[in-house]
Parts: structure tokens; C-alpha cells; sequence
């Protein structure tokens, strides 16, 4: 299986076609497997990257750090680029995916190529909202019943499984020192910023072409709000209205007393031929035409 110790931390990845490169980023701290059809889709004519994340799938689970997790995401997929010869990328995601490809772009601006977004998580409510799911529960966890209660968590149960190695990891820290990680990381999740902690002078320094897909309304986790002010501050940002029509949006979005189970990556599949198309020809223009046109299948 193809890892890459980036900063200490072992990241999975696969790589798919040839062309130019392009990185997705799925939502939430799923896996990269929700993105498979929008980079089957981009293969023939790109050179596709899929990672797990720290924390995320086969990845390793490391909770330390200086930086948010955000932020650490940030550095260790240009580290990922960088050692595996990708440099520049466009870069592309949703939700969280969204978040990580603008820090991205914020700290290591020399390995973006271009930036491609959708579903930008943040607004009024996003981080109050979301920082129980991503930290508190498993404070709470650790609280009670010390690591191994954060072990047999249905999230990190999960991590354990698709990485052995993890049990091992998370047995080992510390109580109190993982609590305070995730609180630190929980704090700058819920900044009141435009789009988690990324702040609007952060946001201002991005200057490679972009291209933003708006959250739908009503949807307080991505908050239409989100996209706007990226689009505001960025100076090359396009913005474009969401990819769900507000009736499809009503039928699925966050609805799971609706539909359970439809989570954010679920949603970027059903749409992947609209955003892979979409992204295409972002990256069309952006490469001017010429050998990208004629690599089309």
C-alpha cells in the first residue's frame, strides 16, 4: 500500500492517470473513497491524488500539534505533493476538503496551481455545530473511560481497524494531553471567521484562479454566507450558485431523519459528474487549451 511519512505522520495515498495534478479532499474526517467517481472521471485527462488524512482512514491517527488540525492537514498534504512530485496542484474538496484546500493555499500558496471548492463549510453557526461532532464527544469519551473509551468509539474503531497500528498510538497518550489537543483544535474549529479558523486577512492572500460552488439554504454548516466571503476577499475567486437545485437540497442535504445515512462525501458522488465536468474545464482554461484539450479520451 503506498504511504508517505510526511512530518513523522504516515499518509495513504493513491494516484490515478496522468496530465496535470490535481488533489482531492473529501469532507468531514471521512475517507477518500467517497471521491472515487469524481476522480475516475478526471483520470483520463489528470493525474488524480486520493489521501486519507491524518486522522482519517488508513492514515495514521496523531493527536498533537501546534497548529489546528485544519492547518496540519494544510501542511502535510504539501508535503505529500511535494515528495511525491505533484507540485503545483489544483486543489479540490468539499466541506472540510473545501477548508483544507484554502489553507492550503493560505500557507504553501508556491504548490497551488488553482483551487476548486464546493460545499464551503462555515457561517454564523458552522463551528458551533460542528466542533461537538469533530472534538467534544471524544473529550467526553476520554474523559469517562480514559483512551480506551476513545478507542472503541465508532470513529476511531474505525481508524484502528483500517490501521492496526493506531490502537497502539491512541493507547499510549496521554489522558489529560489528548483532551487538550482536541480542546485547542475545537476552539480554533468554532473562530467566528469566514470560514473556520481562516481569517479574512488569511483568506485576502489567495491569489491563484478559483472557482467556488455555494452551499444551499437552509444549511447553517455550509452556509451560503461561507462562499460569499471567500469570494469577496480572494481576488481571483468565481463564485457559482450550489450544484442542488433548493428541491433536491430540501430532499437530501443534511436531512437524515430524511434520508440517514446520505453524509457529505455520499453527496459530492452523486454529483460527480457535474463537479468532475466542471473542474475539467476550470483546468482547461487554466492550462490554456493546447495538450490538455487534445488528451481528452
Amino acid at each position: 500500500m503506498p504511504y508517505a511519512n510526511v512530518h513523522g505522520v504516515n499518509l495513504y495515498y493513491e494516484e490515478y492517470g496522468k496530465g496535470p495534478a490535481v488533489i482531492l479532499t473529501p469532507g468531514g474526517r471521512v475517507d477518500r473513497n467517497g471521491l472515487r467517481p469524481i476522480a475516475a472521471l478526471l483520470s483520463p485527462r489528470c493525474r488524480v491524488i486520493l489521501h486519507d488524512r491524518r486522522n482519517c482512514g488508513r492514515s495514521d491517527v496523531v493527536i498533537g500539534g501546534e497548529l489546528s488540525e485544519q492547518h496540519l492537514w494544510a501542511e502535510e498534504m504539501a508535503g505529500l505533493l511535494a515528495q511525491i512530485g505533484a507540485v503545483p496542484a489544483y486543489v479540490a474538496g468539499g466541506s472540510a476538503g473545501s477548508r483544507t484546500s484554502l489553507a492550503l493555499a493560505v500557507r504553501h500558496p508556491e504548490v497551488v496551481k488553482g483551487v476548486f471548492i464546493w460545499e464551503v463549510s462555515g457561517g454564523p453557526r458552522s463551528g458551533e455545530l460542528m466542533a461537538p461532532g469533530y472534538y467534544g464527544q471524544y473529550i467526553d469519551a476520554a474523559e469517562r473511560g480514559g483512551m480506551a473509551a476513545v478507542t472503541e468509539t465508532e470513529f476511531f474503531a474505525q481508524r484502528i481497524q483500517d490501521n492496526p497500528s493506531n490502537r497502539e498510538r491512541l493507547l499510549a497518550m496521554d489522558v489529560q494531553e489528548f483532551c487538550a489537543v482536541m480542546r485547542r483544535w475545537a476552539a480554533a474549529f468554532a473562530a467566528p471567521n469566514p470560514v473556520s479558523d481562516l481569517t479574512e486577512e488569511q483568506l485576502k492572500t489567495i491569489t491563484c484562479p478559483m472557482v467556488i460552488f455555494a452551499g444551499n439554504t437552509p444549511d447553517e454548516v455550509h452556509h451560503q454566507s461561507a462562499a460569499e466571503a471567500v469570494h469577496r476577499l480572494a481576488p481571483h475567486a468565481e463564485l457559482r450558485p450550489s450544484a442542488w437545485t433548493h428541491e433536491e437540497w430540501d430532499v437530501i442535504g443534511q436531512h437524515d431523519h430524511t434520508f440517514p445515512g446520505i453524509a457529505a462525501t455520499n453527496r459530492y458522488a452523486m454529483k460527480a459528474t457535474f463537479y468532475a465536468a466542471a473542474l475539467l474545464d476550470f483546468i482547461e482554461k487554466e492550462e490554456g487549451g493546447g495538450e490538455f484539450r487534445r488528451a481528452q479520451p
